[in-house]
């Protein structure tokens, strides 16, 4: 019977793996030589969500998720936690399944996961937000990473409703996420640039023309998500990136922010890909240990408090290191 339900669930809630291809979506980027190997990141995702949804226990996610390649595991444990928060949220916020997983196998995939319970939001009423992210004590990186979940969310609305959230441009009504509902749609936005790299499949003239395209208030919090997408996901080479740099101008120094916590999250992760060293060296000029380092140096209490997020706080002190030193050139 669980299996049946967890069946149902699905079939109502996820995609197939040929709905996430960009063919399929209408992409922009369909055509680039990238298509496939990005395709191969939504489709992970949607494997980890059936596995999440279908399994019986963690020892079987967690055994499923496993036969994921290392590169693309990170992408699984979003789905299965997108999945996992679904579950907790139908049964009145009282599961403890997304706790368990988050601090258990899902542990170093923490800041992917946080993404994962945003594509869980974007298809939850909003009244049951309040409960998707648990409690998980004092964990490093949270609260302050929860952030992420809007940023997943922003993500899914522009890759699956591409037309209002990124030609139409549409903006998210504020909600008091982290009782910050001023930042909330700065988040969104960062997972909108996120998807502006798949939607035009990395060609990065491409990209850079579709941030442009926003209004310039924004553009700042996009080009911050294209260059984490970059990062993170790969899909071109140095010289490309290196041009890409020149084509965010004054925002370079988000760009770079974006990278830096592309490479951390890589880093955290266990498994840093030859394609996020070189973007992470295109990007930021600085090597793998280096970005992982400032990243660290710069991180902010997870449980300090003020007018600006925590998040916030901790974004702005590793741009005002690229900022820095593009005065000083």
């Amino acid at each position: 019977m669980s299996t049946f339900f967890g069946s149902f669930r699905r079939l109502l809630l996820a995609p197939s793996l040929a709905d996430v291809t960009f063919a399929v979506r209408g992409f922009p980027g369909a055509s680039s030589p990238a298509a496939e190997r990005l395709e191969a990141i939504p489709q992970s995702v949607v494997c980890g969500f059936e596995w999440g949804i279908d399994a019986r226990n963690q020892w079987e996610v967690e055994r499923r998720l496993g036969m994921i390649d290392v590169e693309l595991r990170g992408f699984a444990y979003e789905g299965a936690t997108m999945a996992l928060t679904v579950l907790d949220a139908m049964g009145g916020g009282r599961g403890h399944r997304t706790r368990d997983l988050l601090l258990g196998p899902g542990r170093p995939h923490i800041f992917l996961t946080y993404i994962g319970i945003g594509f869980a939001m974007a298809r939850l009423p909003r009244p049951l937000w309040k409960k998707v992210v648990p409690d998980l004590g004092e964990t490093p990186y949270h609260p302050t990473m929860s952030w992420l979940a809007v940023d997943g969310y922003g993500f899914d609305r522009a890759y699956f409703d591409t037309r209002r959230w990124v030609d139409e441009q549409r903006v998210p009504a504020p909600y008091a996420w982290e009782g910050s509902p001023g930042y909330f749609t700065r988040a969104v936005d960062q997972g909108i640039g996120r998807a502006l790299w798949f939607i035009h499949g990395a060609r990065t003239a491409d990209v850079a023309a579709a941030v442009r395209r926003f209004a310039d208030g924004r553009q700042a919090d996009l080009w911050s998500g294209v260059g984490l997408a970059a990062t993170f996901a790969g899909g071109c080479g140095t010289e490309d990136l290196a041009a890409m740099g020149e084509e965010a101008g004054e925002h370079r120094a988000e760009l770079a922010l974006g990278a830096v916590f592309a490479v951390k999250a890589r880093d955290h992760a266990g498994f840093v890909p030859e394609h996020t060293a070189a973007a992470t060296a295109a990007l930021t000029g600085l090597s793998v240990a280096d970005a992982v380092a400032l990243a660290d140096d710069t991180a902010v209490d997870p449980y300090g408090s003020g007018p600006v997020p925590q998040y916030e706080v901790w974004r702005r002190r590793i741009h005002a290191r690229f900022a820095a030193d593009r005065v000083g050139r």
